[in-house]
């Protein structure tokens, strides 16, 4: 019988989960940078029945998302992982084992992406499991120094494939639904690597240092979660300027418009639109365009900065320019 929390108590689940962790408990969590670097923090929530599905979601790589969600922050402002907070909203329909399991993903991402401490708590919930962290980390004094301002025909680059992790939430939405039908389970092989971009996607854990040891330092840098379009306007919000974006350099993972049809979904709406992605999004100066191509061979160009009456276009193949809408972002007037 597997052992409940009413048994276990909250600090001794505390004490068990650290036990299973290269980490040891800490009692508050603050960092002082020594060498007068940028500290940055970012925190994000992930809510049952919202942010994950627990019918499909393996708890292990829900651990392992959420550090990534909210690790991608601190390297788009080029900042190195210090500190993770990290809150665990318990229902009583979860056991211990499966906490742990959370927890393992938690942490090994924790360790992948070099966080020197991480904080544990624990609190009831009345609706489901919530994983709520805050992160902190450290831009040396260095690199903020020598990040200029952006340029029009500067590069908007990406670290991999978009709308894959929307498109491959869909599949396993669809294998949910199929499965409560019939009670078969379906067969997602074709869609491995979609499903596995929502489920369990993956940030280079260097870029950071790899960025400072060949002396490209971003502009501006985002990490989009809530779909291309999102990133886009907040950039030309943040930068003054305008931008383009081709939709024929978008990265798209193999099997996303085989998808698509099969859904009547556009995969260029998926990426514009769509979330989870967990992409990071750099603006880099133009005049390092061959030496980041070079270097950084699993980013993606796929487009520029522009004068700010461009505005933030989407360009067909046919050369067609559409403007970019982010689905909530207001636009210049809209009071709401």
């Amino acid at each position: 019988m597997a052992e409940s929390f009413s048994d276990i108590g909250k600090i001794e689940a505390i004490d068990q989960l650290y036990r299973l962790s290269a980490y040891n408990p800490v009692s508050g969590l603050t960092y002082t940078s020594a060498k007068g670097g940028k500290v940055t923090t970012a925190s994000r929530m992930y809510l049952e029945g919202i942010d994950f599905n627990l019918i499909y979601f393996p708890l292990k790589h829900l651990g392992y998302k959420c550090v990534v969600g909210v690790v991608g922050e601190l390297y788009a402002a080029l900042a190195h992982p210090k500190l993770l907070n990290v809150v665990l909203g318990i229902s009583a329909k979860l056991d211990f084992p499966q906490i742990k399991d959370l927890w393992m993903g938690i942490t090994v991402a924790a360790k992948e992406h070099g966080f020197e401490a991480v904080n544990l708590d624990l609190q009831p919930s009345n609706n489901g499991l919530f994983v709520s962290l805050a992160a902190t980390g450290e831009t040396s004094l260095l690199t903020d120094k020598r990040r200029s301002a952006a340029s029009s025909k500067d590069l908007i680059c990406v670290s991999g494939s978009l709308g894959a992790a929307f498109l491959g939430m869909q599949v396993l939405e669809r294998g949910a639904k199929s499965f409560t039908e019939s009670g078969q389970q379906p067969d997602m092989t074709q869609y491995k690597m979609l499903v596995g971009s929502y489920l369990r996607p993956e940030l280079n854990a260097s870029v950071v240092s790899h960025l400072e040891d060949e002396e490209i330092y971003p502009s501006y840098g985002y990490f989009v979660t809530r779909g291309l379009s999102d990133a886009l306007k907040r950039l030309t919000r943040d930068s003054g300027l305008g931008a383009k974006v081709y939709a024929e350099k978008i990265p798209f993972e193999g099997n996303s418009f085989q998808l698509g049809r099969e859904l009547d979904m556009d995969p260029v709406s998926a990426a514009m639109n769509g979330g989870d992605d967990n992409r990071l999004l750099f603006v880099v100066p133009i005049l390092h365009a061959e030496k980041f191509r070079r270097e950084f061979q699993t980013f993606d160009i796929i487009g520029h900065l522009a004068k700010p009456d461009v505005g933030t276009v989407l360009v067909t193949p046919e050369g067609l320019e559409f403007p970019v809408k982010a689905q909530g972002w207001p636009e210049p007037g809209d009071n709401s």
